[in-house]
């Protein structure tokens, strides 16, 4: 925490940020850059653009850029920060990290300035693991979620609830303490009151994680189906673009192809497969076997049945690799004569969508199906969504415990048996907070960040 970090913020692009943090940061970044206005960057005000001239470690000049200072304790960090604002190509950013670390800075470690951040108590370790999510995530839905709980939207939920623990905790210490007095059933009857409300709080948040991780994460998707079912049609048609080769010829596609698709409020991670049949082929055998392998993983799957053909043995092994998963049955082909009986797909599909993926017929029912399929509705993005699986272990831990207290507190035991369950809970949401995280769970925690982060 003694050392003075610079990393890479932002690159790529045309512009290329370098943050620099600790004690020396704007020194350092004034030995390396110098204002046209002849003022000296430590004089600059802080959080103001300065124009000037960017220098390698040798002293030639290197690059026409900007530079902004910031002054703690107003800061990210919580330290003296500035930042390098100049041209985005690798060349000039690797020079201007050069000529800093000349100065007597160091390369910063992933997430090293959020943790800073965190350990300078200018956020939350909720918020903290906020700003990772939202740096990761793949849908707006998603980086709405990140960004409400970066502002506290879980963070403040759980510190309440454990002030409001430690505060009964507190009260039923003082009875424990003096022994000889009566205890008040009324004591006995708020405690009640709180934990109740506090458990049925906990247990929201920690089960509102599967809906998290979705979100988060996406829903892997498997098309499946006879071959020329028309799957390969069916995703180009959920891309909206030609991505797999669609010809008459069975056994066409042959390994999987995997593509990201935004289906209502969620990404499905779908995988078109080879067509389920008996063949002779190795390398078609090959396609299949990974087909049924990526349909046992996989939290949905998109069973497509030829609804201009009968039933036929092919098909029977669609039917039997989907059972027991989250499935819709694709009765495709509706442009087409129909002979394909449903009353077998009725009895194993809770539903069954028509449509015809060469021309499109069908295909919004089948997006509104899909995320109520894996139940997922339309829900806002308020933070209230928990999508950290370290976050959701803690809130369990602390519902079990508070509900353990409240057993205690409704049966009348002492003080003491209501206490230790609460302090349990208490410990479980500092976890979240990170007022009772280990060093080591915090060190795992940031070394999931980019380096810039």
């Amino acid at each position: 925490m003694n050392d003075t970090i610079a990393a890479v913020a932002a690159s790529g692009g045309p512009i290329g940020i370098i943050r620099v943090s600790g004690a020396q940061a704007i020194g350092a970044v004034s030995a390396v850059f110098s204002p046209k206005n002849g003022s000296p960057l430590a004089e600059a005000a802080s959080q103001k653009l300065v124009y000037g001239t960017l220098s390698d470690k040798n002293g030639h000049l290197l690059d026409a850029c900007y530079a902004v200072v910031f002054r703690a304790p107003h800061t990210y960090t919580g330290e003296d920060m500035a930042e390098i604002q100049c041209h985005g190509s690798t060349a000039v950013l690797t020079a201007a990290l050069d000529a800093l670390f000349a100065h007597g800075v160091r390369q910063a470690e992933a997430g090293e300035f959020t943790r800073r951040a965190f350990l300078n108590d200018k956020m939350g370790l909720s918020e903290a693991e906020a700003v990772h999510d939202l740096i990761t995530a793949r849908t707006v839905e998603a980086a709405q979620n990140a960004a409400a709980q970066m502002m506290g939207a879980v963070g403040s939920s759980v510190q309440q609830m454990r002030d409001k623990l430690l505060g009964m905790v507190a009260h039923f210490h003082a009875i424990v303490d003096f022994p000889d007095e009566d205890i008040d059933p009324i004591l006995f009857d708020d405690a009640a009151a709180l934990l109740h409300q506090t458990t049925s709080q906990l247990y929201r948040m920690a089960e509102s994680y599967e809906r998290g991780r979705i979100l988060r994460e996406g829903v892997p998707c498997v098309i499946l189906g006879r071959p020329n079912a028309g799957k390969s049609t069916l995703l180009n048609t959920l891309l909206g673009r030609e991505r797999a080769i669609v010809t008459d010829i069975p056994g066409t596609t042959r390994d999987l192809i995997e593509e990201n698709v935004k289906v209502g409020q969620i990404l499905l991670h779908v995988t078109d497969t080879a067509g389920l049949r008996d063949t002779t082929d190795p390398v078609e055998q090959a396609g299949i076997d990974r087909a049924m392998a990526e349909a046992s993983a996989s939290a949905l799957i998109l069973a497509v049945f030829d609804g201009s053909k009968a039933i036929g043995e092919e098909d029977m092994l669609v039917l039997a690799r989907s059972a027991g998963h989250r499935a819709i049955a694709v009765l495709n082909k509706t442009d087409l004569p129909q002979q394909l009986d449903e009353e077998l797909l009725k009895k194993q599909f809770a539903h069954i969508v028509h449509l015809s993926a060469k021309t499109g017929e069908g295909m919004d029912r089948l997006l509104s199906l899909i995320p109520r399929t894996i139940g997922f509705g339309e829900t806002a993005f308020d933070g209230a969504l928990i999508t950290n699986a370290r976050q959701a272990a803690a809130l369990a831990r602390a519902a079990e415990r508070c509900e353990a207290a409240l057993y205690a507190a409704q049966c009348g035991m002492t003080p003491d048996a209501v206490v230790m369950d609460a302090e349990g809970a208490i410990a479980a949401l500092g976890e979240i907070t990170g007022e009772t995280v280990t060093e080591s769970v915090v060190t795992r925690i940031f070394s999931d960040f980019c380096v810039g982060k």
